[in-house]
């Protein structure tokens, strides 16, 4: 019965892990005034997030291993041995369950707005294909971007070209 419980609380932990898909509005967003700006898709490629080490699967596991481990012997000296011994077992595999778990397929976006800036925003893959050309607008809210095709009938803003100046001439 311990175990199950142990084993749940780990479960139930690394669960806990969030998401970055531009598909999944965070709670302290929603009601939000966010800023809005059109841009123009240059390039898309498809990258790695890495999953993120916060603590909770190491302690999780350790806690799981510990107990588990210790529970394998009735001689108290040997119990504490293989106590310690679990847990750190048990601390390594919930650290690379929970960097396994958290890991997200994502793309990297370089866009550009109509004032000729370009910016990269990685964001995890949603359900829309962006493509080079596509016309999106980038939902800004509490310091993150993200990036969507543009409503209907909407125009991809014109890349403007870098001027080019003679040798010696000035701007």
């Amino acid at each position: 019965m311990t175990r199950t419980l142990l084993a749940l609380a780990l479960a139930g932990a690394l669960a806990a892990c969030s998401t970055t898909s531009p598909d999944v509005v965070q709670r302290g967003d929603a009601q939000r005034l966010s800023t809005v700006q059109d841009a123009t898709v240059l390039s898309v490629r498809d990258v790695v997030v890495d999953g993120s080490q916060s603590g909770t699967g190491a302690a999780a596991g350790g806690v799981v291993g510990g107990v588990l481990a210790s529970s394998a012997s009735s001689r108290s000296a040997e119990s504490i041995a293989l106590g310690v011994v679990g847990a750190v077992a048990g601390a390594v595999v919930g650290n690379t369950i929970e960097r396994a778990s958290t890991r997200e397929q994502a793309v990297e976006l370089i866009v550009q707005l109509p004032s000729g800036e370009r910016r990269a925003i990685v964001q995890a893959k949603g359900d829309e294909q962006l493509r080079p050309g596509d016309a999106v607008i980038l939902v800004t809210s509490g310091g993150r971007t993200r990036v969507t095709k543009a409503p209907p009938g909407t125009v991809p803003t014109a890349a403007k070209p870098e001027p080019v100046y003679a040798p010696g001439a000035r701007p």
